[in-house]
């Protein structure tokens, strides 16, 4: 038998074992416990006495150990973590479980005044039982892999890629890739008269379909999809077909992403979750767009936020003569200025921090440098977090903090103010959604006090990837070995990407009229578990070796979401994929004042209990 069977045998048999890998990792933990208790006797009593000076209880003391041990790693969730993926988060989890579980030994082993146990074994062994685990875990990772590539090919040989699409970008791919040391090995591609073709000196040798096929695989040991120009769903049935494969996938950027600038072709990457459930690209009103940025003062509130950063830099495309940065976390505004800086040197920035809930700070801020156009992302929006503690602090940030930056915006003759709101400010189940709802009330009431500056809100579900949503959470669920959690079988959300959604903020506010808030159209909404069942297969596993766990619903969240109310009607839009939302008005110089006496003498001493039922009062729709 050849070396690369062999190891391809060790490769399949690691695989069998895989499906029954919590057990076996319970009784394997359990084993590596016990041999370090005897190596621990023979480290401190020396060879000649490591046995004989044991008391005659020792083995149910070992095994009393082994037990506890056990069920701290249990409660610990340790074997649901899969080894070849073992990391310094494993080791930080197996350091707490053995500081736990050998202090609570220690105790055990004291309280039944077992003299004759070493005291020293009892100290040391935790740290030696931490050890072996680690060197456990290590080895089994090197042997995983050693097999793999053992399996595919000699360890150190050039990566081998066969290509799907062979139009203009697999062209230009395949320069970049050979000056990378790959070795291409076939191209695909359904197009007949491209069948038998040479690109670049590789053969077009079959159909998309063909990727499953062993002969024109031959050693591969990636497919890289290099369909960019392509309908979305041609790219997803290539992405499926590569995946069925076992290989890894990788794919080229998005025709958005070239369009952006954000990566040249030659540069191949994972497949990311907006590959599959992304949509067609939205065709823009980009001469509209532009008379309202091109040559004008923009300012962005929450400007390091996912949504604000997208929006800064959608912005930033259409050559506005200054951008204003307002952003309350340091950090956050440190990294759209390097970004912005690194792709529009030219572009003037204006770097502030600053927080809106500042009526002052925002006065001053929008007289001194007159925007023409302000994009208000500041908020607190994971729905949780806001439920109760946090109560107060989301509606002075969100609301109050939007009346501040509207009259602030008026008061400096700011043209256009666009909120962005949320999904979740229709009948609102939760703090935050009722104080996005809030604040789309008060800014409809600013748009009947007679302002130059036009009033508008654009309303959207979840964007894929932004902080705080669920599939950067999945993502490291999934690299930490799982489980996947998830709320609710029945949950379902909207999404779509970051970079449409700041498009179409943007088209919103060229179209905008004062008073209206704008809804986008977010498609179909999208189960959360099969939006997890996605992620675990595109990351190369099935469900038995990454589990999925139903959790149930948090304080505030819905199963589904909704972009309108009961009673809420929609007048179509210049663009089709924006509706403009007739809604129920309650706002009026009586509601607004209650609503700013109220905010403005909020803080943290209020109770959740009594800041949720002065919030019904308000906002009639808040079913908290």
């Amino acid at each position: 038998m050849s070396s690369t069977g062999f190891w391809s045998r060790v490769d399949a048999g690691l695989a069998r074992l895989r499906v029954h890998r919590v057990p076996l990792i319970v009784a394997v933990d359990a084993l590596v416990v016990c041999f370090a208790w005897n190596f621990t006797y023979l480290f401190r009593l020396g060879f000649e006495r490591w046995w004989s000076a044991r008391p005659g209880y020792d083995a149910w003391v070992m095994l009393g150990v082994a037990l506890v041990y056990s069920i701290a790693f249990v409660a610990s969730r340790i074997p649901l973590g899969m080894w070849r993926f073992s990391g310094f988060a494993e080791v930080k989890r197996l350091s707490l479980a053995c500081l736990v579980a050998g202090a609570l030994s220690a105790a055990v082993v004291m309280g039944l005044e077992l003299r004759a146990v070493p005291r020293a074994v009892l100290a040391l062994h935790p740290v030696v039982t931490l050890m072996s685990l680690c060197i456990v875990r290590l080895v089994y990772r090197a042997l995983y892999e050693h097999a793999r590539a053992q399996s595919r090919g000699k360890a150190g040989d050039a990566k081998r890629a066969v290509v799907m699409g062979a139009g203009a970008a697999a062209r230009l791919l395949l320069a970049g890739l050979h000056d990378e040391g790959w070795d291409v090995l076939a191209l695909l591609d359904d197009d007949p008269a491209k069948r038998g073709a040479r690109v670049a000196g590789v053969s077009v040798r079959g159909t998309l379909a063909d990727v499953a096929s062993e002969a024109i695989r031959g050693h591969a040991t990636h497919v890289i999809v290099a369909m960019p120009g392509v309908a979305l769903t041609a790219r997803r049935r290539a992405i499926e077909l590569a995946s069925a494969t076992g290989l890894a996938v990788l794919t080229v950027p998005s025709m958005s992403e070239l369009h952006d600038e954000r990566a040249p072709i030659e540069r191949v990457r994972r497949i990311e979750p907006e590959d599959v459930l992304g949509r067609e690209p939205v065709e823009l009103d980009e001469p509209g767009i532009a008379g309202i940025i091109a040559g004008k003062t923009v300012l962005v509130t929450g400007a390091g936020g996912s949504i604000g950063s997208e929006l800064c830099r959608q912005v930033a495309r259409y050559g506005p003569a200054q951008l204003v940065l307002f952003e309350a976390s340091e950090f956050a505004l440190y990294q759209i200025e390097q970004s912005l800086g690194a792709r529009h040197p030219e572009l003037p920035l204006v770097r502030l921090i600053g927080d809106v809930r500042s009526g002052e700070q925002l006065r001053s801020t929008f007289q001194r440098h007159r925007p023409q156009l302000v994009l208000h992302a500041a908020a607190y929006k994971h729905v949780p977090l806001m439920e109760d503690d946090n109560a107060w602090a989301a509606l002075t940030n969100n609301t109050l903090g939007t009346v501040r930056a509207a009259r602030a915006a008026a008061e400096a003759g700011v043209e256009r103010f666009v909120l962005i709101s949320t999904d979740k400010a229709v009948n609102p189940t939760s703090v935050m959604g009722a104080s996005k709802r809030a604040a789309e009330m008060a800014l409809s009431y600013l748009a009947t006090e007679g302002h130059a500056t036009r009033f508008s809100a654009v309303r959207f579900g979840n964007v894929l990837g932004s902080s705080g949503s669920v599939i950067p959470k999945f993502k490291e669920q999934i690299a930490a070995g799982g489980p996947v959690t998830v709320t609710h079988p029945a949950m379902t959300r909207y999404f779509m990407t970051i970079p449409e959604a700041a498009r179409l903020v943007l088209q919103a506010a060229a179209l905008a009229e004062s008073g209206q808030v704008y809804v986008l159209d977010m498609g179909e909404p999208i189960r959360i578990v099969d939006l997890a069942r996605q992620l675990i297969r595109l990351a190369g596993y099935g469900e038995r070796e990454i589990e999925i766990v139903f959790s149930g619903p948090r304080p505030g969240e819905k199963l589904y979401e909704e972009l309108l109310g009961a009673a809420d009607r929609t007048l179509p839009a210049a663009h089709p994929s924006l509706r403009i939302a007739r809604l129920r008005d309650h706002a009026d110089d009586r509601w607004m004042n209650a609503l700013l006496d109220w905010l403005e003498g909020l803080d943290a001493s209020a109770s959740p209990e009594s800041v949720r039922a002065r919030l019904r009062e308000l906002v009639p729709e808040y079913q908290g």
